[in-house]
């Protein structure tokens, strides 16, 4: 097949607009069926070929109810990207989800595992972790909230986070069971725009990526709320019998989420 100027030209057009818009299905469709009109036949072959590899790499899953997500070793390219309901503009929030660890990172207790990291162009917005022997959050590259809580283990942990920006009050909660109370960052505002990943920490946006701060073990029942839960809701949720309102920021059972390098989705009959 000879590869003429207009060839060129339609992957070019389509090649700038994905690029420029960072495009998902919806909206490979919307440019594809929108944009090939304005094309001579020629460029229009070419832009319509490159649609359907974009449409196919862009692809993305929707829900992981009774799914586990698995990262079986230390790596710097292998996390989930979870795609939420509603843009993370949040002045308070709830964050659950289930946890264990492999061995080795059990016998290094104060080795930097993330467990949860949101990140904008240009800052760490939320990052949660286990280091230096503790578990901690950080909000805007601001220094950390470190708790001294029971660490994680090669049983499944269930692990909560509050906060809300008019008090400043933080807590965890481990097992239905919540420390004790911190102030941090009152009159914080968390910022949307930015990507929620489990298994790495990016330093820049979706990339710079540390194997050593990379998650090993399991996550399930990634779960937040645009406020913060009562006690009795977290234990409810802790118990898996819930009754309190439906999570409508990251909901496990409904949103989508893309999978990158050897992390893998790990059916119910392994849980």
């Amino acid at each position: 097949m000879m590869v003429t100027s207009d060839w060129i030209d339609g992957f070019s057009y389509v090649w700038r607009h994905f690029e420029a818009s960072r495009l998902r299905q919806s909206q490979t469709k919307t440019l594809c069926s929108s944009s090939l009109y304005t094309l001579t036949t020629s460029k229009m072959k070419a832009a319509l070929l490159l649609c359907v590899l974009l449409y196919l790499n862009s692809a993305v899953n929707g829900g992981l109810i009774g799914n586990t997500v698995f990262f079986p070793q230390a790596s710097a390219n292998s996390y989930v990207k979870l795609i939420p309901l509603k843009p993370l503009s949040l002045d308070a929030f709830t964050l659950c989800m289930r946890l264990s660890v492999d061995p080795d990172v059990v016998n290094q207790p104060k080795r930097e595992t993330i467990l949860f990291a949101y990140r904008t162009q240009n800052f760490d917005e939320l990052n949660v972790w286990q280091e230096k022997g503790k578990i901690s959050f950080y909000l805007s590259n601001s220094d950390g909230a470190l708790y001294s809580i029971p660490l994680l283990s090669v049983f499944r942990t269930n692990l909560c986070l509050t906060w809300e920006s008019s008090t400043g009050l933080a807590a965890f909660w481990v097992d239905g069971k919540r420390s004790t109370l911190q102030v941090y960052r009152q009159g914080h505002r968390v910022q949307s725009g930015g990507a929620v990943l489990l298994g790495q920490d990016p330093d820049s946006y979706l990339g710079d990526f540390d194997i050593n701060q990379s998650f090993v073990g399991e996550i399930t029942d990634v779960n937040m709320w645009d406020s913060v839960l009562t006690g009795s809701q977290i234990r409810h949720f802790n118990e898996k019998e819930w009754v309190g309102p439906t999570a409508n920021v990251l909901n496990w059972s409904t949103m989508q989420y893309e999978v990158k390098g050897n992390a893998i989705v790990a059916p119910e009959k392994y849980i």
